[in-house]
């Protein structure tokens, strides 16, 4: 028994010399001390010896237990410094090479306008109210005074989670819970995004941003909203703008209206971006519809306003000249370092 201790001993130490990895140091651990190991099968061989051999053998056993542990241990550490050495001499760095420059991304186009936007409205003291983009069937249509049947309404238009659950169509629902939770007056913005079952082509996106507005006090007239509207456009795009209101049809507003701007890129001269009008289309707005007063529990008898709305993406694309608004969600940075 004692021969074979020192056998198993100097094999474990002559494969020790050799190893030149951890791995292989796992290995000499498992062949000669594990579980199922050379010197775990002597120790269970111990019961065959006579009670005299019994003590004997076990200490030399754990002797040399203790001996191959220490030494793979040792062999370990040797083993890791050499890597460690090994590692170092690769990743010298060169201290008088260039350093590598780090890119820096730039704001987006939509944040950058999103943001003059907010700071115009606030500029005129109105707040920034937020809404769920999960939004029940009866706030974002049912309260805004749409129908049942309504085309706006249909599936080819709006991304429906279940009967009376949508992906918001406009940020509109944001209003009727604002008036449904506050008391006039309400002068406030909301800002986010909404989603349409549109294909996505150089004008259309099924994921875009809007911003509406609402005004709701005690003699609120057209010439509230124009006065409003007229502020906003000259403080985000020049006080030479001009506007004008054409008669129009919302559900939700009574008188309805869109107004124009003066074209950003001929002036007003006439160009193909404005199919040579000199007027650019930029919103809708109009007076509260009574109905829609009631539905949030305002009585129109008493206190009257307007409200007004406009794709964030389509005010980005006429400020900055951009053609297609698949530029705008594609994050190419060669697009984006222009702003």
């Amino acid at each position: 028994m004692r021969e074979k201790l020192e056998l198993i001993k100097n094999a474990a130490l002559e494969q020790l010399e050799k190893a030149v990895s951890i791995a292989e140091l796992d290995g000499i651990r498992v062949k000669f001390l594990g579980k199922k190991g050379e010197l775990t099968q002597i120790l269970r061989g111990m019961g065959k010896l006579s009670k005299e051999e019994r003590p004997v053998v076990g200490k030399l056993a754990n002797e040399v237990r203790q001996y191959l542990e220490k030494a793979i241990g040792d062999a370990s550490e040797e083993i890791k410094s050499k890597e460690k050495q090994d590692r170092l001499q690769k990743e010298v760095i060169d201290i008088s090479m260039p350093g590598r420059k780090q890119t820096v991304g730039k704001r987006h186009p939509l944040d950058l306008t999103l943001e003059q936007m907010k700071n115009i409205f606030i500029s005129m003291g109105f707040s920034i109210e937020e809404g769920p983009e999960v939004e029940l069937d009866y706030y974002n249509f049912e309260a805004l005074n749409i129908p049942k049947d309504h085309p706006a309404r249909g599936e080819q238009d709006t991304f429906y989670i279940n009967d009376n659950v949508v992906l918001r169509t406009q940020t509109s629902p944001i209003q009727i819970r604002t008036m449904e939770n506050q008391k006039p007056p309400i002068k406030m913005i909301s800002p986010g995004k909404v989603y349409r079952s549109d294909d996505l082509d150089a004008t259309h996106s099924p994921i875009f941003y809007q911003m509406e507005g609402l005004v709701v006090d005690k003699g609120i007239t057209f010439a509230d909203l124009k006065g409003t509207l007229e502020t906003f456009v000259k403080k985000m795009f020049g006080d030479k703008m001009e506007t004008k209101f054409r008669p129009h049809h919302f559900p939700f507003t009574e008188p309805s209206a869109e107004m124009d701007a003066t074209c950003f890129v001929c002036g007003g001269k006439g160009c193909k971006v404005c199919k040579n009008s000199g007027w650019i289309e930029i919103l809708g707005c109009g007076m509260v519809h009574p109905q829609v007063l009631r539905n949030c529990g305002i009585d129109p008898e008493v206190y009257s306003g307007f409200a007004f709305g406009f794709g964030l993406d389509r005010m980005v694309m006429l400020k900055y000249g951009i053609d297609d608004i698949r530029l705008l969600y594609e994050s190419d940075m060669k697009f984006l370092n222009q702003f």
